[in-house]
Order: C-alpha cells, then structure tokens, then sequence
C-alpha cells in the first residue's frame, strides 16, 4: 500500500524556509540519503509557494520522472505534461490518490499544506533533516496544528557537517 512521506529539512528553531520563501541556508553538498528516497516514489504533491520555489531551484521541470501534483487556488494554474495544478479539496484529491497503484508519495511541503495532511492524518512517515543553524525567523515547518501527532522514531544518522536526520513513523 502506497505512503505518504513528509521528507523535509528545517532549521534547528524549526523553519523550513526564510520569510522571503529563500532556503539559501540548505546544505548543498552532499544528499542525505534523497537519492534512495527518490527511488521509493513516483508522485509529488506540495503547495503552489513550494511549487514555485522549485522551479527557481530546478528550472522549468522540477522532480523529474515523477507526476507532481500541485494544489491551488488559483483557476489561471494551467496543467502541463506531468505536472498537474489540483484545485479539488485536498483531503479527498489524496484519499483518491492513495487508492491508486503506485510508489509512495512525497509530501514536499509548505507549512499550509503540512497542517492540512497532519489534521487529516494523512502523514505515515516524516524523514526529517535538521540543520544546524538557527534563522530566528521565517516559515515554520509546523503551523498552529489542531490535534496531537504521536511518533514513533524509526531512525536517526549524525553527519559529520552537524545536520541530524531523523525518520519516524506516524502512530495511526
């Protein structure tokens, strides 16, 4: 059965990004085990912010190989190729997704999103690199979420460059 995964990295105060969108902070050598992760999906789903901040990252085509599902607002977001714009309501769009043959799903973010999939419990694991770096501000990984998520550590990996990676599964 396919899963939803939150792979993500925040700063040690717990920011996913600055207040500007910018992860300029992010290592950029090495990969933490995303290649392996990588290999285990073959559907995206994240935020339209997040969607365009990777194009900045990634160019035209980001996550290659994958289908991307981006949810939106906004009625002027135009489909193309694998990349598809959902203004459907979320929950619903990925219980029907989640019912579909497949790889796991890669839950990219933002903060917006993240809350509406931890409240419908919809999350089974979170990979989560911390960096070692406090921004003291920006965009938090977790918003103002309603209800207690309960966690169960899986694994956890120091890096010699301070980052620490963490996976839990989601108690259900």
């Amino acid at each position: 059965m396919r899963k939803i995964i939150l792979f993500i990295a925040d700063s040690l105060d717990g920011y996913i990004a600055r207040k500007n969108g910018k992860v300029d902070w992010l290592f950029t050598e090495g990969e933490y085990g995303f290649s392996k992760f990588y290999n285990t999906i073959d559907t995206v789903v994240m935020g339209r912010k997040t969607y365009d901040i990777s194009l900045e990252l990634e160019g035209k085509e980001p996550f290659k190989g994958k289908q991307v599902f981006v949810f939106t607002k906004s009625k002027e977001a135009e489909s193309h190729g694998r990349i598809k714009f959902v203004i459907t309501e979320i929950v619903e769009f990925t219980k029907e997704l989640l019912k579909k043959d497949g790889k796991n799903i890669w839950l990219v973010g933002g903060g917006e999103i993240v809350k509406v999939f931890f409240e419908s419990n919809l999350i089974d694991e979170i990979v989560l690199s911390i960096h070692p770096i406090i921004l003291g501000d920006g965009i938090p990984l977790f918003l103002n979420n309603s209800h207690q998520t309960n966690l169960e550590l899986r694994v956890h990996k120091n890096f010699d460059n301070g980052l620490v990676q963490l996976t839990y599964d989601v108690v259900k």
